[in-house]
């Protein structure tokens, strides 16, 4: 992924790209695409109707991990409150949908990937929880 060397080009960073962000917005990246394929496969398989709550966790997942991904890489003038609570919001998203798929993985290896890419983007949103909240000068 680009996100570090896009990242090092902006004005306000000045090269000096936080890794922890710009892992966070590439797992987040990775995360929503695989929570949509794994939507996509839960309504390919025979008991569809019993797989509603993870389609469900995994589109919100998605959509969360889109809207983290594309405000962490916004690096001019962010509000750092809200998007630490983004980012928590978005850990917890992806813990919860981790919990679901974990549910059905052994019957479904999509629902099996998708727990633990949801498991490491939650990883990496909470290590960049903490780098988000800079002292103001």
């Amino acid at each position: 992924m680009h996100a570090e060397a896009m990242m090092s080009t902006h004005p306000q960073v000045q090269g000096a790209v936080d890794p922890v962000l710009t892992h966070a917005i590439e797992a987040c990246i990775d995360c929503a695409q695989v929570c949509r394929a794994c939507a996509d496969a839960c309504l390919g398989e025979e008991m569809v109707a019993m797989m509603r709550r993870c389609i469900r966790l995994d589109l919100d997942c998605a959509d969360l991990c889109d809207a983290t991904a594309s405000i962490l890489a916004r690096r001019t003038s962010s509000n750092d409150e809200v998007l630490k609570h983004l980012v928590d919001t978005c850990a917890e998203a992806c813990r919860i949908c981790a919990d679901e798929c974990a549910k059905h993985g052994q019957q479904h290896e999509h629902c099996k990937v998708c727990a633990e890419t949801c498991r490491a983007c939650e990883q990496a949103c909470r290590d960049a929880s903490p780098a988000i909240l800079l002292p103001r000068q």
